[in-house]
């Protein structure tokens, strides 16, 4: 049996709705810029032509629910609303048109971000590990499964803080969708089962402060809350 020089790191996992077995997360893909009314509010343009990624730990995952630090390093921490899918059956170079039957299912999740530290490394022109891959930043809401919800590609989604909207958008309104994401992510990794991809961010986003509570929802997929300590 083998042995370790300390115990190994606990699975990361998310609830799945109805059932009592849970999702493991393997990787977490995240797509940079894929709302047109947020690149511009991000002051960049929006680039059509393929989606970008940037990617955070599993074990940063938190699930819904979750009371969560403000973390060090920063004064201007993001939260951002996001479509989530969950990879169910392993895939390489796979098909646009045959990408959803690769889908376990749908999440509602929080990419929660260190904006001036992201700022910072933009205009240095080096990478955003440092605002984006931070410890409970990736909030994840229990995953629908499509079997019983489909693959929506329309559909409210909102994010409030204390109580009051921020972000309101359609993810018909996503520049690259589902299917595109999941061919093209494909082209570079083999996607395999409990990997999470978090689809990008309507326009709306802004700070949040200790003691801020965020709620949020997308139509025919579930909703999301978390409490900043």
């Amino acid at each position: 049996m083998s042995e370790y020089v300390f115990a190994p790191a606990g699975t990361a996992a998310a609830a799945i709705r109805g059932r009592a077995e849970r999702f493991p997360i393997r990787r977490i893909f995240c797509v940079g810029r894929n709302y047109e009314a947020h690149a511009k509010e991000m002051g960049v343009a929006v680039d059509r032509e393929a989606p970008f990624y940037f990617t955070k730990a599993s074990e940063h995952s938190v699930p819904s629910g979750s009371t969560i630090a403000y973390p060090p390093g920063t004064s201007n921490y993001h939260y951002e609303m996001e479509l989530v899918v969950a990879i169910g059956r392993a895939g390489f170079r796979i098909a646009e048109t045959q990408a959803l039957d690769h889908v376990f299912g749908y999440a509602c999740g929080l990419d929660m971000t260190r904006r001036d530290l992201q700022a910072a490394a933009k205009e240095k022109q080096r990478p955003w590990d440092i605002a984006k891959d931070v410890e409970q930043s990736a909030v994840v809401g229990e995953i629908a499964p499509a079997a019983e919800v489909g693959h929506p590609d329309r559909g409210r989604i909102e994010l409030r803080v204390n109580g009051q909207t921020k972000q309101s958008a359609d993810i018909s309104q996503l520049i690259h969708g589902v299917a595109a994401v999941i061919a093209h992510l494909s082209q570079y990794y083999h996607l395999q089962p409990g990997d999470l991809i978090y689809t990008g961010t309507p326009e709306g986003v802004g700070p949040v402060k200790p003691a801020d509570r965020l709620e949020g929802s997308i139509e025919g997929v579930g909703t999301i809350a978390v409490q900043l300590a």
